[in-house]
């Protein structure tokens, strides 16, 4: 395993030089910079599709909380549809949410394994300009859920393992749109919901990369089995200068793979990630190589990666495609990577590697960048609160600004650039669950701070 350590000590890994500010203090509260405005555009339990009942934290059931925003958030992918007639910008907002914890989300801790199923899953959302400002649409055309009970299919060479038909999508930790127009959804470790849903049985149908059409709502998400099964922290896409389709999926866990496919055919026409060839990431000479897995590893891509000599990294759990650099940023316990592959090309056989930024910018747990190639950092200790809050950065060229604060043991859920460029979407996720805290008694109650109402993990917009 590689730790961050020992990244710093490879000779081909230098240093950025960045200067980086000071993080907001934790408040009960959250924190915006100085001349920025925040809104809440979306809390957990507010209503996503037409038919969503009015929200009691109390009284919520598994079929009304199946068309409300997920209790846990983290910024998946922003998918951005061709220009219309009327020329208002909008997008396509994708919100994973990978956790439901028990003690926070139900009165007196006590556990609705049913509910907390369809409060996990995804959150698609339409999201536009009105007034000058981004919003969420109410009722939008495109607005849909994803929970353990939504149909999907599998493609690839594993459907047997998996199984042709399935249903529903457990602890998805993240995703990214791809440049071919689509959105990627990456499904973690199934085993902790399948126990906590008595359905142990089921584990093959988990564990997948899932694909989907966001801007059509009747589209069936495909897990695609030609990428593995195995818990997965984040993914991002990109192109070869060939055309193919090129998908960079992390491993979740203590000593997980970074791997990489590349599709046989361009992604016109869809279906580019049934068939290509998957490799895993390798430490050579201080760069990293791709080493390609023998035919049929997909059905067990972890094994394979191991005897392939592939490079184990410290709780990998960010990745992002940088267009504008042409490189691949990564990020987890070992700290911030920016991995440049060779001639920019996302297919070339290397790639050379460069921590970035500051280190002491907290547990870096998201990454993303915008169209300019400036960063957005997301830091995310988990609910242990210390002295500094759990903080959005922006890093652009050697320049690090601590834009957003999150309020006391939230962390941050990501983000995304809004596509005008003129606001940035974010999340504050678990806010008031610090350890010993519960439904009844959180650290804060935020966003609301009102008697009674629990605090809400909350889909915000940061614009000057």
């Amino acid at each position: 395993m590689i730790s961050r350590r020992v990244l710093l000590a490879a000779p081909a890994l230098l240093p950025a030089a960045a200067s980086a500010q000071v993080a907001f203090p934790v408040l009960q509260d959250d924190t915006v910079a100085a001349g920025y405005r925040r809104d809440v555009l979306i809390r957990w339990g507010d209503r996503v599709t037409f038919d969503a009942p009015p929200f009691d934290p109390r009284t919520v059931d598994a079929e009304g909380a199946s068309a409300q925003f997920g209790w846990d958030a983290r910024i998946a992918g922003l998918v951005v549809p061709p220009a219309a007639a009327d020329g208002v910008s909008r997008g396509v907002l994708a919100v994973a949410h990978p956790t439901v914890e028990a003690a926070m989300a139900f009165p007196g801790g006590v556990d609705r394994p049913q509910v907390a199923a369809t409060m996990q899953g995804a959150t698609l959302l339409n999201v536009e300009v009105q007034a000058g400002r981004w919003i969420v649409v109410d009722g939008g055309f495109q607005s849909r859920r994803l929970t353990a009970s939504t149909l999907c299919r599998a493609s690839g060479p594993n459907v047997d393992q998996a199984g042709s038909a399935l249903q529903g999508v457990l602890g998805i930790t993240g995703g990214c749109a791809t440049p071919w127009g689509s959105l990627l959804l990456t499904e973690g470790d199934p085993a902790p919901w399948l126990a906590r849903l008595g359905i142990p049985g089921r584990a093959a149908g988990f564990g997948w990369l899932v694909e989907l059409d966001a801007l059509d709502p009747q589209s069936i998400p495909v897990k695609h089995t030609a990428l593995g099964r195995y818990g997965k922290a984040d993914a991002a896409a990109a192109l070869s200068r060939a055309g193919q389709a090129v998908v960079f999926v992390a491993e979740r866990g203590a000593g997980g793979y970074l791997f990489r496919f590349v599709s046989a055919a361009p992604p016109a026409g869809g279906g580019a990630l049934e068939d290509g060839t998957l490799s895993v990431a390798q430490l050579q000479g201080g760069r990293i190589t791709w080493a390609a897995l023998p035919a049929g590893a997909s059905a067990n891509a972890v094994e394979a990666a191991r005897q392939a000599g592939g490079m184990a990294f410290d709780a990998p759990s960010g990745l992002a495609w940088d267009a504008r650099n042409s490189r691949l940023l990564f990020c987890g316990g070992f700290g911030v990577l920016a991995l440049s592959p060779d001639g920019g090309d996302p297919g070339a056989a290397g790639m050379s590697g460069n921590p970035l930024g500051p280190l002491q910018m907290g547990t870096v747990q998201t990454i993303s960048a915008d169209a300019r190639g400036r960063v957005l950092l997301g830091t995310d200790s988990g609910g242990p609160v210390g002295i500094y809050a759990q903080t959005l950065w922006l890093m652009d060229g050697g320049s690090v600004t601590a834009l957003y604060g999150a309020p006391r043991a939230a962390g941050i859920g990501g983000a995304a650039v809004s596509p005008d460029g003129r606001a940035i979407f974010t999340v504050a996720r678990r806010p008031g669950a610090e350890p010993g805290a519960s439904f009844d008694r959180p650290s804060t109650r935020w966003p609301q701070f009102e008697p009674g109402v629990p605090p809400r993990s909350a889909l915000l917009s940061i614009a000057r």
